[in-house]
């Protein structure tokens, strides 16, 4: 970028973060301690003229924008302890599957590609039984509730403009089937009727849901979320951490397909897999 050209968008987004923020020149001058004809001048000098450094700090200080973007230095306006704090920030976390937060950011993200590590099973695809099994009645809702929640998130997994995969380690799903460590307590038959309903559920919404299975032993991953390009949760129990910042968002974007690349077979092949599981007991 030439120096006129950086004028001038200097020019524009000074004369932008003004109207956006309400100041008027005279305003301006007063928070800057700058003479008003200098204000004036940095609005229509089109010989190329840039101000000086101190001048540029001072409006973005005023305006609360960040002095690199009025100068043409970058497209993020915010300053940088705001961009930081925009890029990631903790927010509480339910455990339940009714978990309000997760059902906005999946609305905000209709119509993008959804990538998901579940921390056991996918909620939305366990069978009544097993929600109860796992939740209970401790996590601020009911199981009728949690049950009715699921049903909804399945109903969002149905709509025509879905576009969902999942990726989960194969010995969760064995561990499963044994009733083996988190799963220990869990009846065989009520083991057996979920393998059945997840069978049922990944081939009929197959291709608009797809279930990949990774091996832990070649690539782990933590419960991840990654709602298109706007975002991406991680959990880690009471709370997720959440990265908004486009970099970041393409960083998990590419560690979850990495594990569909590292899974044993294709997502079509995951329905007949699962039918020919075996439930002990």
């Amino acid at each position: 970028m030439d120096k006129r050209e950086r004028s001038r968008l200097f020019r524009d987004r000074l004369a932008g973060a003004m109207q956006a923020a309400g100041v008027t020149k005279s305003a301006l001058a007063r928070q800057t301690g700058a003479d008003r004809s200098t204000v004036s001048l940095a609005l229509s000098a089109e010989d190329g003229r840039l101000p000086n450094a101190q001048f540029a700090a001072e409006c973005a200080s005023a305006l609360a924008v960040s002095s690199d973007w009025l100068l043409g230095l970058t497209d993020r306006r915010e300053r940088g302890a705001d961009v930081l704090q925009a890029a990631i920030r903790m927010e509480e976390a339910a455990r339940a599957p009714s978990d309000e937060r997760i059902f906005r950011w999946h609305e905000e993200a209709r119509g993008y590609k959804i990538r998901h590590v579940p921390a056991t099973l996918p909620d939305m695809l366990k069978s009544e039984a097993v929600l109860r099994f796992e939740y209970g009645d401790f996590a601020g809702r009911t199981s009728d509730q949690a049950i009715a929640d699921m049903r909804d998130r399945l109903a969002y997994l149905r709509a025509p403009d879905t576009d969902y995969e999942i990726a989960m380690p194969l010995d969760t799903l064995e561990g499963f089937a044994a009733g083996e460590g988190y799963w220990r307590g869990l009846a065989a038959a009520e083991r057996r009727a979920q393998l059945e309903r997840l069978a049922a559920l990944t081939d009929e919404l197959y291709p608009s849901l797809r279930l990949y299975l990774f091996d832990r032993k070649k690539v782990f991953s933590a419960p991840v979320t990654i709602f298109g390009p706007l975002q991406a949760s991680v959990y880690v129990g009471r709370f997720y951490l959440v990265f908004s910042e486009r970099r970041q968002v393409l960083e998990l974007t590419r560690h979850f397909d990495g594990l569909v690349r590292e899974a044993d077979f294709e997502a079509k092949q995951t329905p007949r897999f699962i039918e020919a599981m075996t439930v002990p007991g």
